[in-house]
């Protein structure tokens, strides 16, 4: 029987995946195929790097370039909401650097173009003016819609958490709800679910905003107000 010692969740999932391809018989030739399909992976992706457009959202999600559709009204006016907040406070308190929709976000195997995120200083310091692919983010947020939330809740979820991300926000413009991840030994715990009330983010200090700004306006544009005067 195998032992862990402190080992996180993610570990521990690595862990056992890798005993049970060492028990099958043909592991050798299990390895050989993942190789073979991950090389394609990679040509696929060259690929991708090729054709992306600037003016079109695409990502490339387990070998597959995925094009996204238009998005509806409430998604937009939710994603340029969250945006203006968190670029005036950022910009305001010189804290780092805000992405929106079309920075691509490059990790170990899929590229994202998150609706918006968010590099702490030490890390964005170092960007330049003509770079086009990013490393992971500190704070992402993704505003969910139909043809999206399963990789939002899924593989976009499990990358974003194995890679670092401190915070990700999930945002339902239809229901007005936000969902807050933390990043807590390795591993997103659900901080906030909530419709109403002050949203605080960990990673960026000192900003809080009501809900209600990300769904409203006028709300919004009183926030906004009082982030330029502070």
């Amino acid at each position: 029987m195998a032992i862990f010692v402190n080992q996180s969740f993610p570990d521990l999932m690595q862990t056992e995946l890798l005993e049970k391809i060492l028990q099958r018989p043909d592991a050798y030739l299990f390895i050989d195929r993942v190789q073979a399909a991950l090389e394609l992976e990679r040509a696929k992706r060259a690929y991708f790097y090729e054709i992306i457009e600037e003016n079109r959202k695409m990502e490339f999600i387990n070998g597959e370039i995925i094009f996204h559709s238009p998005v509806r009204l409430w998604h937009n006016e939710a994603t340029g909401n969250i945006y203006e907040l968190l670029r005036t406070y950022v910009r305001k308190n010189k804290l780092g650097k805000v992405g929106f929709e079309k920075l691509l976000v490059s990790l170990t195997r899929n590229d994202y173009e998150p609706d918006v995120c968010f590099w702490l200083l030490e890390k964005s310091r170092h960007f330049t003016q003509r770079q086009a692919q990013f490393p992971a983010p500190d704070f992402v947020v993704e505003v969910l819609s139909a043809s999206t939330e399963a990789n939002d809740r899924g593989v976009k979820f499990d990358d974003y958490e194995a890679h670092g991300v401190g915070e990700y926000w999930l945002v339902d413009p239809e229901k007005q709800v936000v969902e807050q991840y933390v990043l807590e030994d390795e591993r997103y715990e659900l901080q906030l679910k909530a419709a109403d009330g002050p949203i605080s983010s960990t990673v960026i200090k000192g900003f809080t905003i009501p809900i209600k700004a990300i769904f409203q306006d006028e709300e919004n544009a009183r926030i906004l107000e009082q982030l330029w005067a502070k």
